[in-house]
């Protein structure tokens, strides 16, 4: 369960946050929407615990953020959290199938026990075939396939999700939300989408308006 409580930010005495309240059970994906500088992204980054909101309560199964030191929500990122960005994040450095890894390794998993799950998943997103290849040679919509791959391969309890189809191409913004949602539902995870997007949002099971008086339906 993700627990949301009455959270509170502000930047330079401008108020961004003013009493958010959410509370989202397994299995649910849910989408929020509202007009630019509401504060969507700054409410992502606080559930990643990216941020410390001003007053406020948050908690993922029962971890109280306020409880938790850097390193400990740095855990609590990498072990039961996915990230997908509009912007990738795909590092260059790595291949493909390293680059889907990634997680696994952070968590100690090596060898086959990582590479076996990451050809898998890459197989499940159309990318099987460039596992070896580096990310400069893929293009966008690729590289956000990979990014979803990553952001899901160790299971994650939250997903969070950034805009992740503003640089695609309808059909593979498509592809790209039809595997969070399948991920969410069949692992009985939590998905967060923050979008512009009404047909983006409108792959979630239930769509949310931010706006200055907090969440509405």
């Amino acid at each position: 369960m993700l627990e949301i409580e009455a959270l509170c930010r502000q930047f330079n005495q401008r108020i961004v946050l003013d009493g958010v309240s959410l509370c989202l059970r397994s299995g649910e994906y849910v989408a929020i929407v509202g007009e630019s500088g509401v504060g969507k992204s700054t409410l992502l980054n606080l559930v990643a615990g990216l941020d410390r909101p001003d007053s406020g309560r948050l908690a993922l199964d029962g971890d109280d953020y306020a409880g938790l030191d850097d390193d400990a929500l740095t855990r609590l990122r990498r072990n039961k959290m996915g990230f997908v960005f509009q912007a990738f994040h795909v590092l260059p450095h790595l291949t493909v199938r390293q680059n889907v890894a990634l997680p696994l390794w952070l968590q100690g998993v090596d060898g086959k026990a990582a590479d076996e799950p990451a050809q898998a998943l890459l197989d499940a997103v159309g990318l099987g075939q460039r596992a070896a290849s580096w990310p400069r040679e893929l293009s966008g919509g690729e590289l956000q396939r990979v990014a979803i791959a990553r952001a899901l391969i160790h299971g994650p309890r939250l997903v969070l999700a950034d805009e992740p189809t503003g640089n695609l191409d309808p059909a593979n913004g498509a592809k790209v939300l039809a595997l969070l949602a399948d991920h969410i539902h069949r692992a009985g995870a939590i998905g967060i989408l923050v979008t512009h997007s009404r047909e983006a949002a409108a792959t979630a099971d239930r769509i949310l308006r931010l706006t200055v008086d907090g969440l509405q339906t």
